[in-house]
């Protein structure tokens, strides 16, 4: 029996395994997908060594750019982003082969492209700066806006959120929140953005869903801003997991 699983930690939020559980049983595939809850990347070896029925695993949170070091090879698109979330795994003899793909950007330009207008949406401002939301900037420029990083914190190339004014959301239209903030249990929390200047032209995309409908598109769509949660991106992202998986 095949196996493919995901790595990361903490895990308790995993949406792959039910996904992909599901879909084995559904479609008659005769697999399983586990999680690896593992307090270090160093341990990845070991997860190889112990299953070695293993095909393919997803990577989450934190690690997407700590594995690069253990691939042989990683797709022009990852190493673009600097980020890595499926491997493929092959077996050549006794040499196991790991390649690293990104469908972080898959996932979400084919999530978010439907929502956008040329004669609008120019510049989007990106909120926060991990793994994820290199990816993003990397689908949004791909889709031909310009992009903004937020940051809490003083960093080279971004803007701070007490510097976001009224003017900057009418001219940054696309708003892609990439940070946990609102993400359950602490339903309550916002990112701090003047929500008041958002209008019909805005666009709320969070990557969060769970809650479906977090504080941050909430108060966009109180002013009549689009909104959309992750978890189509997450459908999408796993449907490019399993093509990369099965990659001729």
């Amino acid at each position: 029996m095949d196996k493919y699983g995901l790595i990361g930690y903490p895990l308790g939020h995993s949406f792959s395994i039910s996904y992909f559980n599901q879909k084995f049983q559904d479609e008659g595939i005769d697999a399983v997908y586990e999680n690896y809850e593992i307090p270090s990347i160093d341990d990845l070896n070991e997860i190889l060594d112990s299953n070695p029925e293993l095909r393919g695993l997803n990577v989450t949170i934190p690690y997407k750019e700590k594995v690069i070091p253990f691939l042989d090879s990683i797709s022009p698109e990852a190493r673009a982003i600097g980020a890595v979330n499926v491997i493929r795994i092959t077996h050549e003899g006794k040499n196991v082969k790991l390649k690293g793909y990104n469908s972080d950007v898959i996932g979400f330009t084919q999530s978010i492209e439907p929502m956008l207008d040329k004669k609008w949406h120019k510049k989007a401002l990106i909120l926060g700066t991990g793994g994820a939301s290199k990816a993003i900037d990397y689908g949004l420029r791909n889709l031909g806006l310009e992009t903004v990083f937020v940051s809490r914190y003083e960093r080279p190339e971004t803007i701070q959120y007490q510097n976001i004014t009224p003017e900057v959301i009418k001219e940054y239209n696309v708003i892609v929140n990439c940070t946990p903030v609102g993400m359950y249990p602490k339903t309550e929390e916002c990112p701090l953005l003047p929500y008041e200047a958002m209008d019909s032209h805005t666009i709320l995309y969070d990557l969060i869903y769970n809650p479906d409908e977090t504080l941050f598109m909430k108060r966009g769509a109180q002013y009549g801003a689009q909104t959309k949660n992750g978890l189509e991106m997450l459908l999408l992202q796993a449907f490019s997991s399993w093509e990369f998986w099965h990659e001729k």
